[in-house]
This record gives C-alpha cells, sequence and structure tokens, in this order.
C-alpha cells in the first residue's frame, strides 16, 4: 500500500474557517487517506499544529485535544535522533528549512512515497518522496 505525509499545513487548513476552499479540500484529503489507511504524521506535525491551533487559530484547548485524538488514528511517526540527522542532512542538501527537512526525514522514514504539503515544491522528489501540493 503507498503511503502519503500528511503536513502540518494541511491539517492547520482542516481546522481553519477562514479558507473554506482550502478547508475543505484538507478535511477530504485526511478523511480519504485516514479511510485508506494510508496517511501518516509525525510527532512533530501534531506539535506544530497544537502550537498553530491555540496561538493563530486561537481555538480552545479542548478543540486542539480532539483533533490530536482523531489524527492518531493514521500512523503516527515519533523522530528520533537519526531522523533529525538525516534532516541536517537535507537541510543542506535541498536547501529547505530545517523543519521541513524534519517532515522529508520523516516522511523517507515512514516508507512514504509523497509528502502533501503547500510548503515544499509540488512536483519535487526530495530523499525519493515526491511533494504533492493539493491546493494547486
Amino acid at each position: 500500500m503507498s503511503k502519503t505525509f500528511i503536513d502540518t499545513n494541511i491539517v492547520v487548513y482542516a481546522n481553519d474557517k477562514r479558507d473554506p476552499v482550502k478547508q475543505k479540500t484538507a478535511v477530504n484529503l485526511i478523511a480519504t487517506l485516514m479511510d485508506s489507511g494510508g496517511g501518516v504524521i509525525s510527532t512533530q506535525v501534531l506539535q506544530e499544529y497544537a502550537v498553530t491551533a491555540l496561538q493563530k487559530l486561537h481555538q480552545r484547548p479542548d478543540a486542539a485535544i480532539r483533533t490530536i485524538a482523531i489524527l492518531e488514528q493514521l500512523e503516527v511517526i515519533q523522530q528520533n535522533p537519526e531522523m533529525i540527522r538525516k534532516a541536517v542532512e537535507l537541510k543542506t542538501l535541498y536547501q529547505i528549512s530545517f523543519w521541513d527537512a524534519c517532515i522529508v526525514s520523516n516522511a523517507a522514514a515512514a516508507g512514504c512515497s509523497t509528502i502533501i504539503s503547500e510548503n515544499l515544491n509540488t512536483g519535487q522528489f526530495y530523499s525519493g518522496v515526491a511533494v504533492i501540493n493539493p491546493f494547486i
């Protein structure tokens, strides 16, 4: 089965009512990946979502907790020191932010074939993982 890594921005859009078109796209993507069993996220994504939900979206803590509990149904990758070292290499190789490099490192470690993200270059392969921007 093909696995797809979900970047933080997709989770944020799924919870952001300010852009209903992106919200609907993000919700549908996450639901489809949950139903298929092919969706993957990392503890980094959960952390970044929590910070954004509480600070930028001004969600109540109980709403953020419910979303995190739902996302726990996906395959969740925990970062380890090897993934962080790989992220440093990827940051240098691809000239991307460290946090984006962590996403790529986590996706590659999980055996994902694609990353769904608005932050990385759509169509590009990073460490053998293709990026798709669902909002284009």
